[in-house]
This record gives C-alpha cells, structure tokens and sequence, in this order.
C-alpha cells in the first residue's frame, strides 16, 4: 500500500471512534484531511466538529460539516489527529503544519485522543522530525539561544505565521529521552507558547497504518 493508502484506511478506522451524535474534535494535516473526507460520509450522525486550525475548519465547512468554537463545547468524547512521530507510550511530535497549539488545547479537552498514522511515524525515540516551538515575535532571538543551549539546532520556520499570529522554531538534531520533562522545561521558556511535544497529554490509543492492515496500539 502507498502511504496515501495508509492514511485513507486508519481515516476510515477512526470513524468508529466517533460518538453518535456529539461533537468530535479534528486535527490537522494531512492524515486529518483524509479523516475529515470520510467523516464527511456520516455527517448527519454527528453534531458537528471543533477545528485544530484554520484550514481544518475550512475543509470542515467545505463538506458542509459544522464547525463550533471550543469555548460554546462542554463535551468532546474524541479527538482525532495525526503526528509527525510517535512512541510505543503513546508520546507524540505533533506540529509540522504549524498547528501545535490549538492541536493541544482541543487535545486537553477531548475525553479521548485517536491517533492515526501511518507505520512510518512508529519511532523508538522522539526527535529525529524537527520539535516544532511555537513562539511570541518579540522573543524570537532569546528563545533561540535557549533552545541551543539544549543541544540542538534551532532554525526559524521561513515565511510561516501560526494561526495566532506567531512564528515555530523548529528545533533539530534532539534525541528525546524523557518527552514528558522536555514538553514541561521548553514551556517554561519566557515567550514559548507551546512546544510539539504531545507527552503531559499523550494519546490513548493509536491507529497505525501498515502493510498488514490498520494496527490499534496503546501505551506500552
């Protein structure tokens, strides 16, 4: 199967983790894209969606799906979003579309959080993908010099702003031993929003893509 397929067979997967009738929060990216085209299928069934980003909402609204701000929902049952990386403990690198904080925040409220990935981002050790920094403008230069102080390489995302207006750091070259810890340290950086590191808040359960079929991981 080509990675498309694998992306389109754990989207459909997912769909059984949609709660009849509620709401169900939705990533971005493009694992998420695919899931909001088949979630599109049994729109009727659902509420409606709380959107991770600005294109997420987008593509919701396209499919005549309705969108509602987190701030009117006092229920999400699930919330379902790719990674760039993620571990056996179910610890994530999200954030390579740039949308890392608002992928958290709907993260931290979802009752539960549905991965789906294909088999390539099972990784042993987070870091190899660049940990994504969402940062405020006017710390830019301070928050670099202290993410270096960390070992690794940081590199401004070129011609990006965040949907709130921000710039991400990517920062390289890390081998993430104790995601949980790094998560905590980076946002304690003056001007740091929020980091990549999904471990505070890990997923429950993930549905990996692979030549064998959609595979349902937990944490090990």
């Amino acid at each position: 199967m080509t990675q498309d397929e694998l992306k389109q067979a754990v989207a459909r997967a997912a769909l059984d983790y949609v709660v009849e009738g509620k709401i169900v929060g939705v990533g971005t990216g493009s694992t998420a894209n695919c899931f909001i085209d088949a979630l599109a299928e049994i729109k009727d069934r659902i509420a409606g969606a709380v959107a991770s980003s600005e294109a997420t909402r987008k593509r919701l609204e396209g499919h005549g799906i309705r969108v509602f701000d987190l701030n009117d929902v006092t229920e999400l049952p699930v919330y379902i979003d790719g990674a760039d990386e993620i571990n056996a403990r179910m610890h994530m690198i999200k954030g390579g579309g740039g949308a890392l904080t608002r992928e958290k925040i709907v993260a931290a409220v979802a009752e539960k959080f549905v991965c789906i990935a294909d088999g390539s981002k099972l990784v042993p050790v987070l870091g190899k993908f660049p940990l994504p920094v969402e940062a405020i403008p006017m710390a830019r230069a301070q928050i670099m010099r202290e993410l270096a102080s960390l070992g690794g390489t940081p590199v401004v995302r070129d011609g990006f702003v965040t949907d709130n207006g921000n710039l991400i750091i990517d920062l390289k070259g890390l081998e993430i031993a104790d995601p949980a810890a790094l998560e905590t340290r980076l946002n304690q950086i003056v001007g740091v929003v929020t980091n990549g590191i999904f471990a505070c808040r890990p997923a429950d359960v993930c549905l990996l893509g692979t030549g064998e079929g959609v595979k349902i991981l937990t944490a090990s």
